[in-house]
């Protein structure tokens, strides 16, 4: 209805106009040269220029129509192109989806050719050539995907993963980077930077993102677990510990072992490692202050290892050993320790005594009854009664308690030397020293001609 009044409304205008040019008086001269005249009346001189201007219009516009041939067919065939690109993509997602990898790969290669190199046909051609196993593709595209700047985390991310899947954890660990780089304040990539440190054994860069207090290791661990037990040690400590062991620079890896005793006194491998470093810096006296303090705060056999290893003479060890363990006289190790260093001195009453202590204390460990069974060696020898006193020792043995071990305070794995993170579960700070009993605090400290590397090692 409205059309027909439109089309009414219009016929009426058109009408009303011709009827009033048609009605106009007077005549126009067109031309006056001379002899000639050419007239002709106002209504016929408006409709012949009226012509004329939709004649000129008629022209312009087929000129126009010429000349843009090529350019409406190149819009047209781009259309078509798009068209066909976008039915590409839509078959390569649904092939993705059924698992179809061969049409999936087909497909995904139809959307380059046709649409190019977008964000959209790379990450389709990545995850075509990841699902066909041609990893290959997969990695050319997603580094095609990060070369882009519009596109570069979602490349990167890609990559991140490839790496992860393959275990390199150092590769990984440079995607991390780079894609934080590219898309900052992603809360699981600092999680996943941390954890891929950790893997790698970068321990400064684990201990940097952990932040003050380890908060930024807050679900770094076995799916995403918190801190491991009260029984286990600070992460920023261990971190710092690992940190300074691995450090060429001996100042920084001092900065560092100052880091970790201070984030916690009473743990081991920070007093070793701090105490390490004063020794070769030639500082013996403030080493020897370093020991005795951990000691009283976590006694364990490596302190007193590292504490006697410049004692040759036997008696002299018997005395620095009673001068370690003064602050803590009383303590089951203490004990241990000086029971260990009698015995080697030759002095057997003090050994004797120094067991019996132990088994008041209620210790019933088995490098104990081992260290009992050599003293009544050494003490009876070869007799009748000594043999008893030996095989029964070692019988206690054997049915003791086990010794002292590290053990994941997090997964439970027992482990054969210290590491800052547990290599399972991968929570920094989660090994703790002891036996089935519970923790005995500490960590021990093998030093070598290259290097210093955590180990663990019975009184």
């Amino acid at each position: 209805m409205r059309r027909i009044l439109r089309t009414l409304f219009w016929g009426v205008l058109v009408f009303a106009a011709a009827w009033l040019v048609a009605s106009l008086p007077g005549r126009i001269s067109i031309i006056d040269a001379g002899p000639y005249t050419v007239e002709t009346s106002d209504s016929l001189a408006l409709a012949t220029l009226l012509l004329v201007f939709i004649v000129l219009y008629a022209l312009v516009r087929l000129m126009m129509l010429i000349l843009f041939v090529p350019r409406a067919g190149s819009l047209w065939r781009g259309g078509r192109r798009r068209r066909a690109g976008d039915l590409a993509v839509t078959r390569a997602l649904v092939a993705l989806a059924a698992g179809e990898k061969a049409d999936a790969r087909r497909e995904a290669s139809r959307a380059r050719a046709l649409l190019g190199d977008t964000p959209q046909t790379l990450l389709l051609a990545a995850e075509a050539g990841r699902l066909a196993g041609r990893d290959d593709e997969a990695t050319a595209a997603l580094r095609a995907l990060a070369a882009r700047k519009d596109s570069a985390f979602l490349g990167l991310r890609g990559l991140l993963a490839n790496a992860i899947t393959r275990q390199k954890w150092s590769e990984a660990a440079a995607f991390a980077r780079q894609a934080e780089a590219a898309h900052p304040g992603a809360a699981w990539l600092r999680h996943e930077r941390a954890q891929l440190a950790i893997r790698s054994g970068d321990w400064a860069e684990a201990l940097t993102l952990a932040g003050p207090g380890g908060a930024g290791l807050a679900g770094v661990g076995p799916g995403g677990a918190g801190p491991a037990s009260p029984a286990a040690a600070s992460p920023v400590a261990a971190l710092a510990v690992g940190a300074a062991l691995a450090e060429a620079n001996p100042d920084r890896a001092e900065r560092l072992a100052r880091q970790a005793l201070k984030a916690d006194p009473s743990f081991t491998p920070a007093v070793l490692a701090r105490a390490a470093q004063l020794r070769a810096r030639g500082r013996e006296k403030n080493a020897q202050a370093v020991l005795a303090d951990g000691w009283k705060r976590a006694p364990h056999p490596e302190i007193a290892a590292l504490a006697l290893a410049p004692v040759t003479d036997k008696l002299a060890r018997a005395k620095a050993a009673q001068q370690l363990t003064a602050g803590l006289p009383d303590h089951p190790e203490t004990h241990l320790l000086l029971a260990r260093t009698a015995l080697d001195a030759g002095v057997v009453g003090e050994a004797r005594r120094h067991l019996e202590a132990v088994k008041t204390s209620g210790l019933n460990q088995r490098r104990a009854w081992l260290l009992h069974a050599e003293l009544e060696e050494e003490d009876r020898g070869d007799t009748e009664a000594g043999r008893l006193a030996q095989r029964d020792a070692l019988r206690r043995a054997a049915a003791a308690d086990p010794d002292p071990e590290w053990r994941c305070a997090t997964c439970h794995t027992p482990q054969p030397v210290w590491r800052a993170a547990c290599p399972v579960c991968l929570t920094p700070g989660s090994l703790t020293w002891g036996s089935a009993g519970g923790p005995a605090g500490g960590a021990g400290l093998e030093h070598g001609g290259t290097g210093t590397r955590v180990i663990t090692r019975a009184a």
